[in-house]
């Protein structure tokens, strides 16, 4: 343990925050400059166009500049690691009050899907800010969480104040595609950059979900689907349209993605699902009968609109996404490709494998185009109860509830160092914002109002104990 401590130490070194003047450490950490830094950053950033489209085709660069500035504006030492030319990653530690604690990582990436201006009530990276609203390609994912992050680090550096354990910021490439570039790049080779960290907080978690007129909750990710995009081949004779074939590929292929797409998976609700499951049923105040899929039906059918934070994830799921098959009308192809997205839970695994096998059939062969672990935290962690007292610190209505992300983030690369993975990335929204729907959606924005709660729950949690100290002493 001390030789670790050591090490860390030294890596710290690299991003120390230099104290204040003991005068200054009375002021309130989250001021009046970190309210309006987080705005003109998130506005900033989407300004900065880091579309992603796949293949390799992406740049960062720019973005991780800024960011880079900005924590050297605060006395953090950033690196700047580029996996490729214009693929660039920022990573920065802070050290904490105890260097003997085990570190927190605190990641973001910098890119954002593809955004057509013309679908766009404002143009997707203007970054505008107008009635009291931040518009833009990453306002939701998740430019607004890079920026609360900045804000926040910044504001510790002009009180003086620490976290309570070392934090570790890492803001990624292409996590919209297949992170090769960005955190399976930092894992892969630059592991001694996240010494120490044991858990670590993220995208998808932690905003307002308006389950009724009374009744908000605050859904903290605690697990994640695994990801496993499948490619199907089916092998036949070719030959010429007119002529009668017993052995044509897109037959069998055809009729393996009919069968894939109409499948219906069995009920599999991990720990993270089945206490999310009997949280909002006490909430909503129904029965919660776990124990068979009607009843489970039942209760989602009860949960009305909130059933939609856990609906996606108490089964595996397969849906077939594209086709390519022949290149004239009147010529039956030897060969016919289709793509799968899949989506396992924990412990699903084998499940889906063997599904596949027969779903495909004989005549049809599969692989894995792209695959990442599925993931489950623990809820009944000390971390887990911080991040729902700081939520609920600052929203006293909040409701905050474990539950499983459908889809997959960054969170799957760093798991492979042994650093366990939440989704918190808070926001207070207002009733009707559909957060959800703007996920890689048309219109993308995030309120001002939610970045100004989003510092404010970062500070409580990220500083611990000390920041609940001062609470209690104002």
């Amino acid at each position: 343990m001390a030789e670790q401590s050591a090490d860390r130490s030294v890596q710290a070194s690299a991003g120390t925050v230099p104290p204040a003047p003991r005068e200054a450490r009375t002021t309130r950490v989250v001021d009046d400059r970190a309210l309006e830094e987080v705005v003109r950053f998130t506005s900033d950033l989407i300004s900065i166009d880091t579309t992603n489209r796949g293949g390799g085709e992406g740049l960062e660069r720019p973005a991780a500049e800024y960011v880079a500035e900005q924590l050297a504006d605060a006395g953090i030492t950033p690196r700047i690691l580029e996996s490729a030319p214009g693929r660039a990653n920022v990573v920065a530690r802070i050290p904490g009050a105890d260097p003997t604690a085990a570190a927190m990582l605190v990641h973001g990436h910098l890119d954002v899907v593809p955004a057509e201006a013309a679908d766009w009530s404002v143009h997707p990276f203007s970054g505008e800010v107008r009635d009291g609203v931040v518009w833009g390609r990453g306002a939701i994912d998740m430019k607004n969480m890079d920026a609360m992050v900045l804000a926040t680090v910044r504001a510790w550096a002009r009180s003086g104040r620490r976290p309570a354990r070392d934090i570790v910021l890492a803001f990624t490439a292409d996590e919209e595609d297949s992170a090769a570039y960005g955190s399976g790049y930092l894992v892969a080779q630059h592991p001694e950059l996240f010494e120490g960290c044991t858990e670590g907080i993220s995208e998808s978690g932690a905003f307002t979900f308006h389950a009724s007129d009374t009744l908000r909750v605050y859904p903290v990710a605690a697990g994640e689907r695994g990801t496993a995009w499948l490619k199907l081949t089916a092998e036949g004779k070719a030959g010429h349209g007119s002529k009668v074939n017993g052995d044509n590929a897109v037959s069998y292929l055809a009729a393996a993605v009919a069968r894939i797409g109409e499948h219906r998976w069995p009920l599999r609700l991990t720990d993270t699902v089945r206490a999310a499951l009997t949280e909002l049923a006490t909430l909503h105040g129904l029965p919660a009968d776990l124990d068979d899929a009607a009843g489970v039906d039942a209760l989602l059918t009860g949960l009305g609109p909130t059933a939609s934070l856990v609906q996606a994830t108490v089964r595996n799921s397969s849906n077939p996404t594209m086709l390519s098959a022949g290149y004239k009308v009147n010529v039956i192809p030897g060969s016919a490709t289709a793509f799968v997205d899949g989506r396992i839970l924990p412990g699903g695994e084998e499940e889906f494998t063997a599904t596949m096998d027969e779903l495909t059939g004989p005549h049809v062969k599969w692989e894995y185009h792209h695959r990442e672990v599925p993931l489950q935290a623990p809820i009944d962690s000390d971390s887990f109860a911080a991040m729902c007292e700081a939520l609920e610190h600052f929203d006293p209505q909040a409701h905050a509830v474990p539950y499983c992300m459908s889809g997959g983030t960054d969170a799957k690369q760093f798991s492979r160092l042994g650093i366990t993975g939440y989704g918190f990335s808070p926001l207070k929204l207002p009733p009707g914002f559909d957060y959800q729907a703007l996920f890689h959606g048309v219109d993308e924005r995030v309120p001002v109002e939610a970045l100004h709660f989003g510092v404010r729950v970062l500070d409580r949690f990220l500083r611990g104990a000390e920041a609940r100290a001062e609470e209690a002493a104002r």
